[in-house]
């Protein structure tokens, strides 16, 4: 054999060993052509099933820390609910805006006229709780527009009764007391009935009939 022959056929039998790096390039481009991506689940697909794998561990993790396992679990979230819906029954659907004991009459000025027809369609369809306030705030709305009160927004039942008390001495007891009926029953989650109801209604008829001298409504400004 030649020496040009042995050069020429020494590596016949020996593997070809290409690098290392460029060989992961060019896998990592055979495989990044859309052709092999073509079943891949979509962002949101995979945003899913990570939150359910998330979930599975979750409830895998408590299921684990819970006395009898995952029908324990199940078991426990039961009571949960349970105990979340005799407190929504118990209590009633929670009120948007708490009521304020400032809050004697609403947003929207009303004359004394418009309160006590109110009042009156309450007592007639026999809701006297909803009867007793409006009533209420039509004695306090008519000694406001007499000018025994001055009109002052924020102000409370008692306040009222208490000012108009001093004006009119003669009804303070009863003032004071219809004061009370409308606290309790918008405050205090207390039932009133009719002949509640029938007390204000003959204090607001007997209020309007009553003249109070000019030294007394002088006393009751000044106080």
């Amino acid at each position: 054999m030649t020496t040009a022959w042995l050069l020429t056929h020494a590596n016949d039998d020996v593997p070809v060993d290409s690098p290392r790096l460029p060989a992961r390039e060019a896998a990592e481009r055979e495989l990044s052509k859309p052709m092999y991506h073509e079943n891949d689940p979509n962002l949101l697909q995979r945003a899913l099933d990570s939150f359910w794998d998330w979930v599975g561990r979750l409830f895998a993790s408590a299921s684990d820390a819970t006395p009898g396992g995952l029908l324990g679990l199940v078991v426990i979230a039961l009571v949960v609910v349970a105990l979340i819906g005799a407190l929504w029954w118990r209590l009633g659907t929670p009120q948007r805006t708490p009521v304020s004991a400032d809050s004697l009459f609403g947003d929207r000025p009303r004359s004394a006229a418009e309160h006590r027809a109110t009042a009156d369609k309450h007592a007639a369809a026999g809701r006297w709780n909803e009867a007793v306030q409006e009533r209420m705030r039509a004695i306090v709305r008519s000694l406001e527009e007499r000018t025994l009160l001055d009109p002052r927004p924020g102000r409370t039942a008692d306040e009222a009764a208490a000012e108009a008390g001093r004006t009119l001495p003669g009804h303070a007891d009863e003032l004071r007391a219809a004061a009370r009926e409308f606290d309790d029953v918008t405050y205090g989650g207390r039932t009133t009935d009719q002949r509640a109801y029938q007390r204000l209604k003959d204090l607001d008829t007997a209020l309007e009939r009553t003249k109070p001298q000019l030294s007394d409504v002088v006393q009751g400004a000044a106080g």
